[in-house]
């Protein structure tokens, strides 16, 4: 609470504040809101710092402002449990009495009670913030607090009767199809909406109102708790198909081999809805089990197509975030993706929050779900106001959704709808609830339905009558049933995944696609003029000292005078794409510069600290976005592969500070980038940097964990490699733009080899080369006896050892993709060494760890299949349950060890 006050009910800082306000009045009364106008206008002041204005004027002005902040803490807000007084509103604390009551007071003007007794100023207090609908913005902005204020004081204009109808109907329809599917699929799993059906309305709310705000397209992110049923009321999906969900696995129209499908209530969905405003496209974003996960997906989703749309994108395109009072609570990804709100390469402009808040957490008791008064309070970090409903209030509802998405709309920012309800049932409607809330559930059992209530108000003011009421859910009812009855008989087959919109143009991938060269060249001429503006900058910027050498060393690189490094590379790659209307989008903890500092995408003067990014400019067709993003893995993560979803024509990268951060975003590896199109067909070209290799920096920055990866690639799901010259990684990442399909592109990014003097490539090596997905060596075929396969870093220590020992008897192969693996090209490499006797696998990680348990069936079916005959012999640190040493010292003797086993003592 603002400015509480002393038990006098006197606090010298609103005297020193409401002096202020008197000074402006007498100088321009027009410049104050017309209620202070008022206010002054029936008040005398004296001019000795010394108010004539009593200090009961003053207490009730507290008053005022305590009803403003804390009356929620009075409001009607349960729908199971009456609300009790508050001792933030005892008049008491304001040094007000009951004598007062009788008493009339000018600072009754600030809420349009000018005049009127202490008794009618609290009742009207009462009416504005403490009914069924109460406000939490103490935290916010003023200009933001004020202008919420004055929506919850303006005199409220009822709601229309077609509203009230429409309200109504979305109400019906939403209780009979929860009826409808109890009783006829009884016990199985539908996470109903009953006892939060007033969402069904706010959702209709935010299209009708929204569509008249230049709102064209919204994006919906939600877990479980009423999906089904908005699915069907709120975005439009054909009852039949739910039916035929229930009643089985449904078939696609058109067989995909792997294709695996999902459960009903983790499916998304596109419509379109016609609105007296123009068309308003809905999107919900498939999600899994894992709740918020969606939260930033979804807002992934929003940013691209705002994007897409150029300056205002973010008036057009809002995200909605529907949650569960316990996930939004208790879930660290909510705080991540709040904190992203007004971050300028993560914002969307604001997002609407509802948070279904059915007072139990699966089956644990409210209380013990968090340790704040609300599940909303986690908003007040961000200084995000929060609009508290009623769940049994349909028009409380319906007016809290009017005035969230035009408080975005005006203000850019998010803003939260804690609805207020119950949950009819347990988890899902196999559960008993009344194991753990046996009173809850007793008064739950006899409730009314909000259908009921709100059929009740309408009939006693006479918007409707009970035989229309009756008739719209009858009919409703026998509709259910003859689609019911018709699904039975012919199911629907599922629609497949239109390649339309941003993905026109694109197709699904085969397994020949992977046996295929994809044309990633490039003009040489072009390319060296991206190389010298890359080393240039303006006249007007002052770069830091010591990046004049390596930008005059760029220039070189770019004319073809010296070899062309990582950092180079990555650049020309990005320069060459923008340069060709491709977008690029690189976010990470420390991406502009690079973890290493090897990158330098952006320079800041050191005179101003302003940016200068030398290839933003490059073509205003495309644009160019590298940023460093929140420190947060799961929630950017998740962001990211939501943008790529949404925009495959773009470039779309994100870089982990340390490889073996990412597993703390392995719930989006699990659910969404390994296994998004096998469920949802949801495709993909996210392309991840991951700094991995093991020199000695202990056990948490040598392994980006490339084994979890390669145990969840299957199917051609993704793309995991492990480069070593800055030319593959140009044309990895322009792979993946130039071929006509998409798939997530993981890249064990180096550490030592972004400076490794021989880890570099000539300028003609990115113009006229490709992809390789092995790199063969260039020794005498003819003496070679022992293939060693290796990939990332560990090449060059191995190559160094083999220059001194001469043992021109191994060759070593580099497996740059180690998947898909390219079974293809190591047959080709394998059959070139025809007097070879052993085929050996050589890596950093311990046997337990790294590629090692991948490929090693894939080299046995290589070399079954073409009929050689190689023994296999393993090369690298034995099973370890850390994947590395903590001792320099310790790690040098491993690698040495590691490397004598191949080359010998």
């Amino acid at each position: 609470m603002r400015n509480i006050v002393n038990n006098t009910g006197i606090n010298r800082s609103n005297l020193e504040y409401i002096e202020q306000l008197y000074t402006d009045f007498k100088s321009n009364p027009d410049a104050l809101a017309p209620e202070w106008r008022s206010f002054f206008e029936g008040v005398e002041f004296a001019q000795e710092g010394k108010f004539g204005m009593s200090d009961k004027e003053l207490a009730v002005f507290q008053l005022i402002q305590a009803y403003r902040d804390e009356g929620h803490t009075q409001a009607d807000l349960n729908p199971l449990y009456q609300a009790k007084p508050s001792e933030f509103l005892d008049i008491k604390r304001f040094g007000l009495s009951e004598k007062d009551l009788s008493a009339k007071f000018q600072v009754g003007s600030l809420i349009g009670k000018q005049g009127a007794t202490l008794s009618e100023i609290i009742a009207q207090l009462n009416k504005v913030y403490c009914g069924k609908m109460a406000l939490q913005a103490a935290d916010a902005s003023l200009v933001a607090m004020n202008w919420l204020q004055k929506e919850f004081e303006g005199v409220l204009a009822p709601l229309p009767i077609e509203e009230k109808k429409s309200a109504l109907n979305s109400l019906t329809k939403a209780e009979t199809l929860e009826k409808f599917i109890h009783s006829r699929y009884v016990g199985t799993k539908r996470f109903s909406v009953e006892g939060a059906e007033t969402m069904i309305p706010m959702l209709e709310t935010l299209v009708t109102r929204g569509s008249a705000l230049q709102v064209q397209e919204v994006f919906i992110g939600m877990a479980h708790r009423g999906r089904v049923n908005t699915l069907v009321n709120f975005m439009g999906k054909p009852e039949q198909y739910v039916f035929g969900d229930f009643n089985g696995p449904l078939e696609l129209e058109e067989p995909v081999e792997g294709f695996d499908g999902d459960v009903k209530y983790h499916l998304g969905y596109i419509s379109e809805r016609k609105t007296a405003n123009g068309t308003c496209k809905l999107t919900m974003a498939y999600n899994p089990s894992h709740l918020e996960t969606v939260n930033a997906i979804a807002l992934g989703m929003t940013r691209a197509t705002q994007d897409k749309l150029g300056a205002d994108g973010h008036k057009k395109v809002v995200p909605v975030l529907i949650h569960g009072d316990a996930a939004f609570a208790g879930q660290g990804i909510v705080q991540e993706t709040l904190q992203m709100a007004q971050v300028r390469s993560h914002s969307t402009g604001g997002t609407l929050h509802i948070i279904i808040d059915n007072q139990v957490g699966f089956t644990t008791n409210g209380f013990d779900t968090r340790s704040t008064r609300y599940a909303s309070d986690a908003a007040k970090m961000t200084f995000t106001p929060v609009i508290h409903v009623n769940g049994d209030d349909v028009e409380a509802g319906v007016r809290a959704m009017d005035i969230a998405i035009r408080f975005r709309q005006q203000f850019g920012r998010d803003i939260v709808i804690n609805l207020i309800c119950f949950r009819k049932y347990g988890h899902n409607e196999g559960d008993e609830p009344a194991f753990t809330q046996p009173l809850m559930y007793d008064i739950i059992k006899t409730h009314p339905t909000v259908r009921e209530l709100y059929a009740k108000k309408l009939t006693a003011e006479n918007s409707i009558d009970q035989a229309t009421i009756d008739d719209l859910y009858t009919k409703a009812m026998d509709r259910l049933q003859g689609i019911f009855d018709e699904t039975k008989k012919t199911p629907p087959k599922l629609k497949n995944f239109k390649f339309e919109g941003p993905w026109k143009g694109l197709r699904r991938a085969t397994d020949a696609d992977f046996e295929k060269t994809a044309n990633t060249k490039f003009d040489l001429a072009t390319l060296k003029k991206i190389g010298e503006k890359i080393g240039s900058f303006p006249e007007s910027f002052t770069p830091h000292p010591k990046l004049i050498k390596l930008l005059e060393a760029r220039k070189a690189m770019g004319a073809g005078k010296e070899a062309i490094d990582w950092g180079m590379g990555e650049l020309l790659a990005f320069g060459s794409l923008l340069s060709e209307g491709t977008s690029v989008r690189l976010t990470g903890e420390d991406c502009v510069r690079g973890t290493f500092t090897h990158r330098h995408a952006g320079m800041y003067d050191v005179k101003t600290n302003k940016a200068y990014f030398p290839l933003a400019d490059l073509n205003p067709k495309a644009n160019l976005l590298v940023a460093e993003s929140i420190l947060s893995e799961y929630g950017v993560l998740g962001y990211e592969w939501g943008y790529s979803n949404q925009d495959p024509r773009s470039l779309v990268l994100w870089e982990a500070q340390f490889g073996d951060f990412v597993n703390g975003a392995q719930i989006i590896l699990d659910q969404y980038l390994a296994a998004a199109e096998s469920k949802w067909q949801q495709m993909n070209s996210l392309v991840m940097l991951l700094p991995h290799g093991y020199e000695g920096q202990g056990p948490e920055h040598s392994s980006a964990r490339l084994e979890r990866f390669l145990q969840l690639a299957a199917q051609n799901n993704m793309q995991v490699c492990n480069l070593t010259t800055p030319a593959q990684v140009f044309h990895a990442f322009r792979r993946q733009i130039h071929r006509d399909f998409r798939k997530p592109l993981v890249i064990m990014s180096p550490k030592s080899l972004l400076r490794h003097p021989k880890a570099v490539s000539s300028i003609d090596e990115l113009a006229n080369g490709q992809f390789q997905e092995v790199i063969a060596d260039t020794v005498d075929k003819s003496k070679v006896d022992t293939v060693v396969f290796v990939s990332g870093k560990l090449y060059y220590e191995l190559l160094e050892e083999r220059e001194k020992t001469k043992k021109e008897n191994i060759a070593l192969v580099r497996l740059e993709q180690i998947y898909p693996f390219p079974a293809k090209q190591v047959t080709e490499v394998l059959k070139s060494y025809a007097k070879a006797k052993t085929l050996v696998w050589a890596q950093e990680e311990p046997r337990n760890m790294g590629a090692f348990q991948n490929v090693y069936f894939k080299f046995v079916d290589v070399v079954t299949k073409a009929g050689l005959k190689l023994g296999f012999e393993y090369a690298g640190r034995p099973e370890r349950s850390s994947p590395a040493v903590g001792s320099n010292y310790r790690h040098k003797v491993e690698q040495a060890d590691l490397i004598k086993s191949i080359f010998g003592a």
